[in-house]
């Protein structure tokens, strides 16, 4: 078989984009998106094995550099040592950025074709094993009404099971509480005691985050609060857990294992979020291992096909994985995790559990991917850090007309 590897490997990019059940946004996009796109990667043998991965829609260039220089006449299998050259490779400029995400996509097609070839799932690949996962749910809808809010987390704690969820918040204190107890009501209906995360997206400063959150602290117990400072901002981001009860979760938008150095050292966060585009699955895996090290917990992000469960369950530190849909959020594809009684239950389809509907990926398909249909797609909100920008009535009529 490892002759047959040796032959050439086939890579193939599709872009494709599809609209969302609900107009989602944080505090930098109060005006929301509808579109979702990204692009599916698949790497092929000729043994008539393919391993897929879904994103990278802006690093292609990337991708097919990686695909002619590095994994063209390798053997797909070694993940490891693959993952070492195409990192190396961009040694020069770093491989943040676009690099990181046309690396991070390549590592979870080979991840995805490894398990493949051994005829097992991911989990069992990575050493996990198939417990079920703690999940949260979150709406990442800052756009939508209060009551449309309080309908979603009632559908996710009636339907599913969550007794946890996370709020956008930032641009209105006396809405954000409103909205807390909003979703404490809704998650209450599962029968269990609900567990509240808030998210500002780096909107605010350390200070304000101190002020906003203790005034949350007299009403609410908070699991944690999300990026309360800008991702590079360690000495803030400590200066706010160590005023706060309130843990403070960050790292979500940062790339490399070097990224974390800092929060590391300072033990600037309470809770480091660790996810497959951090330099593929190799590189969380890494950084959830340097955190464990710490006796720092980790909590995974949001993933197409909650393919993060696959993650969790190879990552002793694991507390939470997020979950901005808890069934697919397109046909495009499937996936055998299912969320059930407010866990995350693992399948045993062989690599990522996610099939691809090439009917529907051929109705999808664009050349390119809309500017609108990516997170933040208006870039950091005017004010951030500085003061605060409710959103515009204009923003909100757009908000509510998608």
């Amino acid at each position: 078989a490892s002759d047959v590897y040796k032959r050439q490997i086939q890579i193939k990019t599709t872009l494709f984009e599809h609209r969302l059940s609900r107009t989602m946004g944080d505090a930098n996009s109060p005006k929301g998106r509808n579109k979702a796109g990204g692009c599916l990667i698949e790497i092929s043998t000729d043994e008539g094995i393919t391993g897929i991965s879904l994103g990278g829609a802006g690093a292609i260039p990337q991708i097919n550099l990686l695909y002619e220089n590095i994994l063209k006449g390798s053997d797909p299998r070694n993940v490891t040592g693959l993952w070492k050259k195409m990192v190396e490779r961009f040694f020069k400029g770093g491989h943040d950025g676009i690099a990181n995400d046309a690396i991070s996509v390549l590592d979870v097609a080979l991840w995805d074709l490894k398990s493949k070839y051994y005829e097992e799932p991911l989990w069992k690949t990575l050493g996990g094993n198939s417990e079920q996962v703690n999940v949260y749910a979150s709406d990442i809808a800052l756009p939508i009404s209060d009551d449309q809010i309080y309908k979603w987390y009632c559908d996710m704690s009636t339907k599913f099971g969550f007794n946890a969820g996370k709020l956008k918040v930032g641009l209105d204190q006396d809405s954000d509480l409103k909205r807390l107890q909003l979703m404490y009501d809704a998650l209450k209906l599962s029968g269990k005691e609900p567990i509240l995360y808030v998210d500002s997206n780096e909107y605010w400063s350390p200070k304000q985050t101190i002020r906003k959150i203790s005034e949350m602290e007299e009403r609410f117990t908070l699991g944690w609060i999300e990026e309360p400072a800008r991702r590079w901002d360690f000495l803030g981001l400590k200066k706010v857990s160590d005023s706060l009860k309130t843990p403070v979760c960050a790292g979500e938008n940062l790339d490399t294992l070097g990224d974390f150095l800092p929060y590391f050292h300072h033990r600037s966060a309470d809770i480091i979020q660790v996810g497959h585009g951090m330099t593929g699955i190799t590189g969380a895996l890494q950084i959830a291992d340097a955190a464990y090290a710490l006796e720092l917990p980790v909590t995974l992000g949001g993933s197409i096909g909650i393919i993060h469960a696959h993650l969790a369950n190879a990552i002793p530190n694991c507390i939470t994985v997020e979950v901005p849909h808890a069934e697919p959020e397109s046909k495009v594809f499937s996936t055998d995790v299912k969320i059930t009684n407010g866990f995350a239950k693992v399948g045993n389809k062989p690599g990522l559990g996610i099939e691809i509907n090439y009917d529907e990926l051929s109705k999808s398909k664009v050349g390119s991917v809309s500017v609108k249909s990516g997170p933040s797609p208006y870039g950091r909100r005017q004010g951030a850090g500085l003061y605060e920008v409710p959103p515009s009535k204009d923003e909100v009529k757009e908000a509510r007309t998608k």
